[in-house]
């Protein structure tokens, strides 16, 4: 595929198709807040909602529990596939890796802000721990599985991008998800709660199945906004980036 020649849509929308190896030393207007966003929904995800069951009443179903950081941890993903779309996936792998150290530096101060001892007047001891207590084996399994899972994202999305030849962008979103979602289901749930007490493996599967079932979904139903945060970035920075030529190894942070 030629770069510049392949899709009509980006020449008539004022886009200039270029590989990543031809703006990797360019600097972007929105990139670093774009990062951020990253980062700070990750976070976020993992603090506030990651330790919640939420139920919620459904037609014909009746009660139906969840993790409650299912309704914005997706949106990680999503964002990895805005990152990767409009910049490439070299610049999604500096993200991916930034969100890994803050997730890291954050289980750190959760665990020594725990461990520190209270003052005699201070009765919210119990309460912090329940909130920021960590639990390492689930601590691991959650990196390790947003590692694995947003590498994968990233990587099926770029390679459909040059496969495509930039069309259908919704089978990029959703394709990259159902792949990155796989695997953090298959390693996050084996990894917290094989063998674990109240986990027999039947409930871990029913569990794993319906949580990538959802999160799936759920990036179907954003799926419109995407295509406005795309078509916006793309606008905004003026090019439309192919990865022909990138190195995907998840162990480089160069773009």
């Amino acid at each position: 595929m030629e770069i510049g020649t392949s899709n009509g849509t980006e020449r008539e929308r004022g886009l200039e198709p270029v590989t990543a190896r031809a703006v990797s030393g360019g600097q972007f207007r929105y990139y670093d807040f774009v990062m951020a966003a990253f980062v700070t929904i990750l976070l976020l995800s993992n603090v506030i909602g990651a330790g919640k069951r939420a139920v919620i009443d459904l037609p014909w179903i009746g009660a139906w529990p969840f993790g409650a950081g299912i309704l914005f941890f997706p949106v990680s993903y999503v964002i990895g596939d805005v990152l990767t779309e409009v910049y490439g996936y070299a610049r999604a792998r500096r993200c991916i890796w930034a969100g890994f150290g803050a997730m890291l530096f954050m289980v750190f101060m959760s665990a020594v802000v725990v461990a520190l001892p209270p003052d005699k007047g201070w009765t919210g001891q119990a309460a912090y721990e329940s909130v920021f207590g960590q639990v390492p084996r689930i601590v691991l399994a959650s990196i390790c599985a947003f590692w694995v899972g947003e590498f994968a994202n990233s990587f099926v999305l770029a390679w459909m991008k040059i496969w495509t030849r930039g069309r259908m962008l919704w089978t990029r979103t959703i394709g990259s998800t159902i792949v990155g979602q796989a695997f953090d289901s298959l390693i996050f749930y084996p990894l917290a709660f094989y063998g674990a007490p109240d986990w027999p493996v039947e409930a871990m599967l029913m569990v794993m199945i319906s949580q990538f079932l959802l999160k799936v979904s759920w990036e179907v139903l954003l799926t419109p906004l995407t295509y406005l945060v795309v078509g916006w970035l793309k606008r905004r920075e003026g090019v439309d980036v192919y990865d022909e030529g990138t190195d995907f190894s998840p162990f480089r942070t160069r773009v």
